[in-house]
């Protein structure tokens, strides 16, 4: 649960009230000025009355900081402005008063810019040093947009400033200790940029009266806290969640006894829980530890000298303490140690054991407790009846037994349940019924048995049910009608439910997931399906369903899966299916279906799989037998069925079973993986496809991994698993991914691979690509570009030219090249790969079929496509060398070869070379340009130098003609010698090195 605590107060439309003194100190400090003018005077005239020197005084004007000044300074920040989409500064202009600039305000007594408040004006620019000159300013929000550069040392003038918000922008480098200097700064937010470096003890050396509020959240700072943090006796709101601190935290927070706010969840803190420090702030309303590496006493076994001291917080609201691992028993007083204030209590993710305490029910205005993915064992006590204020209770992944009780129907607030993945059993409460608040019912994986209870029906807010994984008996009720608002998914599968699938089904307009798999039900498909409009799976399979799949399921535009295998439908396919645009998972496998496969759509790229034994169906696919009238022109389709048919003879309704694994690879199961992804749950997703999905998950081991998961109904993607197993338990090299483990079933197949925190260089290179091709920026710098470019061609190079069986990757482009943690780049993704031997000459292009062959799938994705590919040519290394150098260029330019600019013959290609000999900056992502804007001229050489020789590099590997570009491995040296040169050695030598000059790039 994120709260920016600290900036609750800041939100409003005037953050700094005039002090009621305010017209007093200008009196007072102009007094002083003519006091401090006059004596200057006098003492100037008897410095040249006494060196006998003769002296006119006039009447004195001293230097004036006035508004023109401010408004000078205002113009030159914008200059260096290069975006304003919200045209926020469009009134900057000489002939508007600067008070009446957008976002400015000026104090009315002494005559200066006094605000600027620039708050989600999406600015793109640099941060500039000329803000500095505003020294009569007191509040400075820049929240929101896209400055880049580093804080100016120069805001240590800000003398008078008091808010300084620059939340929300790309901002790095340490945070500077001249902001130390400004004495009356009392809040600081920085979060949300990248910030490095540690926190110095200066940052904190003049803090003790002034600064009230610190957030430098969602930064990559690391390090421990200084214990100079002691002195700032006055802070209230103390923020460094998501940073990558270390240590412990240190006793001199025990000093800040007005402390209210602390939050430092996901860092790398350790210790045992801070038992002192948090019995030291009375005062305490928000305490957020989670995920960090905590442990409790007595060798993580005891909790109790912790929440003893959190007796001193009485008024605490919100306890976090999520995924840190500690272990011990909530304390049988723990209702009267937090107190009655608590609204949130996150403990999920940890060891704790034994039992909820009955006294838990002191919480009144609880609203969330989440215990689930502990060792808690025993039941729901009735006492947690009078909770009335809860709205979400998380106790998954437990050891709770017993039945569930009927008290959980008495909280009328109550918007989430989720009891899933323990031992409760009996009947589901109909008092659950009552709850009319609520929007997710998770059941799931427990032992209920009895029957779906009709007054569901009444909880008519659900998004999501999941009844899964129990012994439900009985019909699925009429009354489900009532939950026509669920939008997410109703999963009753893997019960013992019988009867028809009810018409009332078709109310549920906005489900996007129906899963009534494993049951006992029978009757036909509900005609009217096509009202669901919005789902996208439908699996009825394993059942006894009968009757002909309805003719309007065709009418689905958002269907993705439909699996009705294992059941008694009969009839002929609906044509009405190859109409389905994403449809990309068909089975209907163990059926009856009879008559022709239809062409086209999702048929087209079908194999056999989706389709056993259906005896009396015949098509074009093969593996299926043909169709009469043309059996005279598929005998070799024939012969091919009869051979699979022979290989498939012992086949019959399948049963889970032990997957094929790699050979010398870890064995893994299917509910191992299961358990890792937490049942491929949706929000383990971090990437898709037509081959599948990647699921994040974490082994028992605690091993990160990715684990890909392929529809294996689809041909191309079976042919895809095959293939990468044969590529990956072949190739070893520091830039190319490794393959933990595969999992391989009649129904499943997975890869299991490490998880690379840094995702792929897609998505670094266009971070904001969900909006347009060409929107946002990105942040990988030019020297991050080349040692990523540098890694690639090194992977290259060993698949080409050292690997032991040699090989072709066919598909290299950004989104198949994965950034671990330290940003070094691993080429992934060998679905399509070619495994080659050398022929005569050393030429690698002699296809060697092992295993499914992909011979005849498109090699590549469009726009890294070789253009020889085009003319029928075989596969080669220098297809791959082609694609390497449309992936250079995109570095450079930041345009996709698939941009909408790139058309009439215009390719990527020939626009970074049309402007090659003439001004390439025009080509150059601009955010290179902006981060090179300022730099010295030594560093702008080198710049010019780097960007020239990957462009120079991404045209000679993109030439038409294949023996025209370079091998990998010249790649590689080239790309080696550009690091070189950057980290200092002039001896370096670039594209000469690969025996073609510029002057080869002819017309292609």
């Amino acid at each position: 649960m994120r709260q920016d605590h600290g900036s609750k107060a800041e939100d409003k439309d005037d953050p700094i009230k005039e002090e009621s003194s305010s017209l007093l100190e200008t009196l007072i400090d102009k007094l002083n000025m003519v006091f401090v003018n006059a004596m200057f005077l006098i003492l100037l005239q008897h410095v040249f009355l006494t060196s006998g020197l003769a002296v006119v005084v006039g009447h004195h004007h001293p230097p004036r900081h006035s508004l023109a000044l401010d408004k000078d300074a205002l113009l030159r920040f914008k200059s260096g402005i290069t975006e304003d989409p919200f045209a926020t500064l469009s009134n900057w202009n000489d002939s508007t008063h600067v008070c009446r600039f957008n976002g400015v305000r000026c104090d009315r007594h002494s005559h200066r810019v006094s605000q600027l408040i620039l708050n989600e004006s999406q600015l793109v620019g640099l941060l500039s040093p000329f803000l500095s000159n505003l020294t009569g300013l007191r509040v400075l929000w820049i929240v929101n947009s896209h400055l880049f550069g580093t804080i100016p040392h120069e805001f240590s003038s800000l003398r008078h400033l008091k808010s300084l918000r620059l939340d929300g922008n790309k901002l790095h480098g340490p945070i500077p200790n001249s902001l130390s200097h400004l004495p009356n700064l009392n809040t600081l937010l920085l979060l949300n940029n990248n910030f490095t470096g540690r926190l110095s003890p200066a940052f904190f050396s003049n803090c003790s009266s002034s600064l009230q509020i610190l957030d430098v959240s969602g930064n990559s700072i690391f390090g421990d806290i200084p214990v100079e943090i002691g002195n700032c006796i006055s802070l209230w709101s103390l923020n460094l969640y998501n940073n990558q601190f270390t240590g412990v935290l240190p006793h001199s927070l025990t000093n800040i006894s007005s402390l209210l706010n602390l939050d430092v969840e996901y860092n790398h803190f350790s210790g045992e829980l801070p038992t002192e420090i948090i019995g030291s702030l009375p005062s305490l309303i928000y305490l957020h530890l989670s995920f960090n590496k905590m442990k409790s006493h007595n060798g993580n076994t005891d909790l109790s000298p912790f929440f003893d001291a959190v007796r001193n917080c009485t008024g605490l609201e919100e306890l976090e303490m999520a995924g840190m691992g500690f272990g011990g028993t909530l304390p049988a007083s723990i209702g009267q140690l937090l107190g009655a204030n608590l609204t949130v209590m996150l403990l999920q993710d940890n060891k704790i054991f034994g039992s909820i305490p009955p006294s838990i029910s002191n919480f009144s205005k609880l609203r969330t407790l989440n215990l689930s993915s502990n060792l808690m064992t025993g039941t729901i006590s009735d006492e947690m009846r009078v909770l009335p204020r809860l709205e979400q209770l998380f106790l998954s992944h437990n050891r709770f037994s017993g039945p569930i009780p009927e008290v959980l129907g008495k909280f009328p607030s109550l918007g989430l349940l989720d009891l899933s993945h323990n031992n409760f059993y009996g009947e589901i409460p109909k008092s659950l019924g009552n709850l009319t608040r609520l929007n997710y019912l998770f059941l799931n994986n427990n032992q209920l048995s009895g029957t779906i209870p009709s007054k569901l029906g009444r909880c008519t807010e659900l998004h999501k049910i999941d009844l899964s994984y129990n012994r439900l008996t009985g019909k699925i009720p009429t009354d489900i009608s009532g939950l026509s608002e669920i939008r997410i998914f109703i999963n009753f599968s893997n019960n013992q439910l019988e009867g028809p699938l009810p018409d009332e089904l078709s109310k549920l307009e906005d489900v996007q997931e129906m899963d009534f798999s494993s049951n006992k039900l029978n009757g036909s498909i509900f005609p009217l399906i096509s009202s669901c409009i919005a789902v996208r799976l439908i699996n009825f399979s394993n059942n006894s369903l009968e009757g002909k799949l309805p003719d309007s399921l065709g009418d689905l535009k958002n269907l993705e899966i439909f699996d009705v295998s294992q059941n008694k439908l009969s009839g002929m396919i609906p044509q009405s299916l190859n109409k389905s645009h994403v449809l990309t998972y068909l089975n209907l496998s163990f059926n009856n279906f009879e008559g022709m496969i239809p062409l086209g759509g999702v048929f087209s790229t079908l194999t056999n799989e989706s389709f056993l034994r259906n005896p009396h169906l015949c098509g074009k696919i093969a593996g299926i037998r043909p169709c009469p009238r043309e059996k005279h022109l598929l005998r070799w389709f024939i012969f091919s069925s009869t051979l699979i048919s022979s290989k498939r003879q012992e086949v019959v309704r399948r049963k889970p079973r032990a997957p094929e694994l790699i050979h010398n690879f870890p064995r893994i199961t299917y509910r191992e993986l299961l358990e890792a992804t937490a049942g491929f749950d949706d929000r383990r997703l971090v990437g898709s496809g037509s081959y599948g999905r990647v699921y994040m998950g974490v082994l028992s081991d605690g091993t990160a991994v990715a684990v890909k998961v392929l529809h294996v109904q689809s041909g191309n993607s079976t042919k895809s698993f095959n293939r990468e197993c044969q590529v990956l338990k072949r190739i070893r090299h520091r830039n190319l991914i490794r393959i933990i483990t595969a999992c391989s079933l009649p129904d499943f197949k997975a890869l299991v691979l490490p998880y690379m925190a840094n995702g792929s260089l897609d998505s670094c290179l266009y971070p904001h690509s969900g909006t347009s091709l060409g929107s946002g920026s990105s942040d990988l710098s030019l020297l991050q570009r080349v040692n990523i470019c540098s890694d690639i061609a090194e992977g290259m190079a060993y698949l080409h030219h050292h690997s032991p069986v040699r090989v072709i990757h066919c598909d290299l482009k950004p989104s198949n090249v994965l950034l671990n943690d330290d940003m070094t780049a691993l080429v992934s993704d060998f679905g399509i790969a070619r495994l080659v031997m050398t022929a005569a000459g050393g030429n690698a292009a002699a296809i060697e079929n092992l295993g499914n062959s992909t011979a005849n799938m498109l090699a590549g994705s469009i726009g890294y496509i070789a253009p020889e590919y085009g003319f029928g040519l075989n596969t080669s290394t220098k297809g791959d060398v082609y694609s390497f150098g449309i992936l250079v260029l995109e570095m450079v330019t930041r345009k996709r070869p698939t941009d909408d600019m790139f058309v009439g013959g215009l390719s990527l290609h020939k626009w970074v070379k049309s402007h090659y000999h003439g001004r390439v900056e025009k080509v150059v992502d601009s955010s290179l340009l902006r981060a090179a804007k300022d730099q010295s001229p030594e560093v702008k050489k080198m710049w010019e130098v780097a960007t020239g020789e990957l462009i120079e590099l991404g045209l000679l590997c993109t030439q038409e003609s294949p023996s025209t570009r370079p091998t990998m491995l010249d790649a590689a040296d080239d790309l080696d010698r550009l690091k070189r040169y950057l980290f200092g050695d002039t001896t370096a030598t670039f594209a000469s090195s690969l025996g073609i000059s510029s002057s080869t790039l002819g017309d292609d």
